[in-house]
């Protein structure tokens, strides 16, 4: 595999003119996507991650610096001339052609010859599932049929790159999660680069290899799925990514690289910190529900962070119950606790209960 990038962005700034206003909609992105990568670009409405693919596929150009795809410099280079290709929420099919016939139609716009055609459209449709489906119309196919047939259309022009805007939108729950592992399936069989731009948090880290989340034109963190999860770098992240408790305190010690907080009385935070944090520092870390254990009773366990408070909701899902705690040492606390063990002795409204964790599910942000 090459060693090119398959898309950079080098000092890219996009801004738009809006009610005499400039909007900054991508602030100075550095960014490279290797070859043959699962890319994801997640974040809110406006944050900047779909003006970014627009001006990978040549829809927008940037205000100021370079995007190269395969190391050649396309700014300013007409979408057409690009070898991308896109698929929208939106379909988009043809609903007077068959399955066959809106795969082929952009090899038989390029004049490619007929038992080529077939050869192509054969094997991209086999990879899409769609075995057997050739002379459907697409009203006759579910949605995620349709969304299939869109992704063959797009691959089977072997791009060197495919751009998917927010693609599963339209499908219903239970669908959008089996197109997630069919997407992912998808990518690798064919090792076309993906970049996936949505703002599901879900959805980004279940088909990802790495994830951009972004926040006001920039790119807050970069890295794969597990790091963005379990080591955030900054608040906005560790909110955004799932569901994370955010505390804060001061450094009252530290031992062999551990320091324990003060948050609130009684209660003691352990966490791992680098060695450029002392005594007195003011520190904010991120624990995520699924790390914490939730104990009733009056003595609190040892050798590890807790927290005292009150359970105040307690919500049932059959895997696993979720309690809202509030407690002493700031915002409310919630944890996830699976139901495999003691779905019949579950906590309930007004419990007195300790929180605790492994020092090593504390992560301090920004440090």
């Amino acid at each position: 595999m090459s060693d090119t990038p398959a898309i950079e962005f080098v000092g890219v700034h996009k801004e738009f003119q809006s009610h005499g206003e400039t909007v900054h909609a991508v602030r100075t992105l550095d960014l490279a996507i290797g070859q043959g990568e699962f890319f994801s670009l997640l974040g809110p409405s406006g944050c900047g991650k779909t003006t970014t693919m627009r001006m990978i596929a040549g829809f927008e150009d940037p205000s100021a610096g370079t995007v190269f795809l395969d190391g050649k410099d396309v700014t300013g280079v007409a979408p057409n001339k690009r070898d991308v290709n896109m698929v929208f929420q939106s379909y988009a099919l043809f609903p007077h052609m068959s399955v066959f016939q809106n795969v082929s139609f952009g090899l038989e716009r390029r004049k490619v010859a007929k038992a080529e055609i077939t050869r192509r459209v054969g094997e991209i449709i086999e990879i899409v599932s769609l075995t057997g489906m050739e002379k459907r119309a697409p009203r006759e196919m579910s949605g995620g049929q349709q969304q299939r047939v869109a992704l063959a259309r797009a691959l089977v022009n072997r791009p060197r790159a495919l751009l998917l805007d927010e693609p599963l939108g339209a499908l219903d729950l239970k669908l959008r999660q089996q197109m997630q592992v069919e997407l992912k399936r998808i990518q690798r069989e064919v090792g076309i680069t993906f970049v996936y731009v949505t703002h599901d948090q879900g959805e980004a880290l279940t088909m990802s290899d790495r994830i951009a989340v972004m926040q006001g034109g920039r790119i807050d963190q970069l890295g794969t799925p597990r790091e963005i999860y379990e080591k955030p770098a900054t608040r906005f992240v560790a909110g955004f990514i799932g569901t994370s408790n955010l505390l804060e305190g001061e450094v009252r010690s530290i031992d062999d690289g551990i320091a324990t907080l003060s948050s609130a009385p009684g209660d003691c935070v352990l966490v791992p910190v680098p060695g450029s944090v002392a005594v007195g520092d003011k520190l904010e870390i991120s624990v995520r529900p699924e790390k914490i254990e939730l104990e009733r009773g009056t003595e609190a366990p040892s050798d590890c962070s807790v927290v005292a408070g009150t359970v105040s909701e307690v919500v049932y899902h059959g895997t696993s119950t979720n309690y809202a705690v509030t407690t002493a040492a700031g915002p409310e606390f919630t944890v996830f606790d699976q139901n495999a063990a003691n779905a019949d002795d579950l906590a309930v409204r007004g419990d007195k209960v300790f929180l605790y964790w492994n020092a090593q599910h504390s992560y301090p942000i920004g440090v």
